[in-house]
């Protein structure tokens, strides 16, 4: 495959078209239905950067060149003043995900030497041994001849995986409340943003009720948990102990407990949501793709020889890194996100205005035919270094990029790398009868229905 030019901009920034939308409301009536067809539509009939109203002015930016000028390139032009980030913080608080400037920046130079790779590694023991737990109960589901839902089980062991790495701490007690309270904000958070309703959950309403109770209910498993830590500073092993012990070089401080509780909320529930909508899908698209599935079992085979692995064999499982890039490209669990633009600017060739709204799509992007032939087939061998190569670094994006992207991206890789070796040396999760999968889109692109499957042997 050969690359495809970079976007040369025209002597005077032209007009973004876009699609019309209704009054007022402008393209969100026709988005929320089909969030994901409408992404596919408006950019085949609408190019590399299209602008409408949703109600407010908004450009979608799918072009690697244009992405990387958002991203990296001017990043601070582009900032998370947008009101899906509000709403993120009435959850998180004002921590790496959703803050920036000068507060970013501090939290950011305090948080990152928890994430080195050494650090990380050492924590590939427990990823496994929790997934070798979650195997022989797949194996007892079997003997019995009992349904699994391997969305539920995945997204169970990546909230036990990141909690412990994150606290310390066993928390599989709180792991089912934990759950609970984060899907019922994840749904909420979607339905309020889709109807407009950015106030605070404030009213004496239960739908409002719930949403506190649930937030509630997730500050006071962290909160706890640091008080317990305060009493006996030491460190761990455990990324809360990093956060705790660490020291801004250049002013010498620390986190305070605020913000201690919106970092560790902000890993605790982004990074075990999108890991596990990861692997939910990779069992699918595994099921549907008999020859990848060989080839993944062979180099299992071939590299493990029926041991579980260990971090030193992270590198070696090359084709099993590749399904969890594939399955990441077409279902990336952040398929959206926006950024507020403050200064006009060009994308592209395109005129961009001050005030408006720059939409990201990894879903669009990864289907765009010019980086992605086929777009919709499932194929990891894309990812092989020539083709990788080949392509513009932003054509795949699914941790983001530049100075903003995912802190906990290796932490993610390697789990999922680990998780998936281990579960299909031996288990071939297979849909239950009557089973359509489709893309649900929340706060991650999850599979409909929790995936409920049959666990086979290989």
């Amino acid at each position: 495959m050969t690359a495809t030019p970079a976007v040369a901009p025209p002597t005077s920034p032209r007009i973004a078209t876009g699609p019309r939308g209704v009054p007022i409301l402008g393209v969100m009536v026709e988005a929320r239905k089909d969030i994901l067809g409408w992404l596919k539509r408006t950019v085949a009939e609408h190019g590399i950067v299209a602008q409408y109203r949703c109600p407010w002015r908004a450009y979608l930016v799918t072009h690697p060149d244009g992405l990387k000028h958002v991203l990296q390139d001017n990043v601070k032009n582009y900032t998370k003043e947008h009101i899906s980030y509000s709403m993120l913080r009435r959850i998180v608080g004002d921590g790496l995900l959703t803050s920036g400037g000068e507060t970013w920046l501090k939290q950011r130079r305090l948080a990152q030497p928890a994430f080195h790779r050494a650090r990380i590694s050492a924590m590939a023991d427990h990823m496994v041994k929790a997934t070798a737990e979650l195997s022989e109960h797949w194996a007892a589901s079997q003997r019995a001849g009992e349904p699994r839902h391997a969305g539920q089980d995945m997204m169970a062991l990546t909230l036990r995986i990141v909690g412990e790495a994150l606290l310390g701490t066993n928390v599989r007690a709180e792991t089912e409340a934990v759950a609970v309270s984060f899907n019922l904000i994840s749904e909420q958070s979607v339905e309020r943003f889709r109807a407009l309703r950015f106030i605070p959950p404030i009213l004496p309403t239960a739908y409002d009720r719930a949403y506190r109770q649930a937030t509630r209910a997730l500050n006071d498993v962290v909160t706890r948990v640091i008080a317990q830590r305060r009493e006996r500073m030491e460190d761990r092993g455990d990324l809360l102990s990093m956060f705790m012990l660490a020291k801004d070089e250049e002013t010498g401080e620390q986190m305070d407990d605020v913000h201690l509780r919106n970092e560790v909320l902000t890993m605790l529930l982004a990074g075990h949501e999108t890991t596990a909508t990861a692997l939910s899908w990779a069992w699918l698209l595994l099921e549907q793709n008999p020859d990848a599935e060989r080839k993944l079992h062979e180099e299992l085979d071939s590299v493990l020889g029926g041991r579980l692995p260990t971090a030193d064999d992270v590198p070696k499982l090359v084709y099993t890194r590749r399904v969890l890039d594939e399955t990441m490209r077409l279902y990336p669990p952040v398929y959206l996100l926006s950024r507020k633009v403050v200064e006009e600017d060009v994308i592209c060739g395109y005129q961009i205005l001050a005030g408006s709204t720059i939409d990201i799509s990894p879903y669009a992007t990864h289907r765009l035919p010019e980086f992605w032939p086929d777009p919709e087939r499932f194929d990891p061998d894309r990812f092989s270094p020539e083709q990788v190569a080949a392509r513009p670094r932003y054509a795949y994006f699914p941790f983001l990029g530049g100075p903003r992207q995912c802190i906990g991206n290796n932490f993610a890789l390697m789990e999922g790398t680990l998780i998936l070796a281990t579960l299909a040396q031996r288990h071939r999760p297979r849909m239950v009868a009557g089973y359509t999968p489709t893309p649900e889109p929340l706060i991650t692109l999850r599979p409909s229905g929790d995936l409920p499957v049959r666990i086979t042997s290989r």
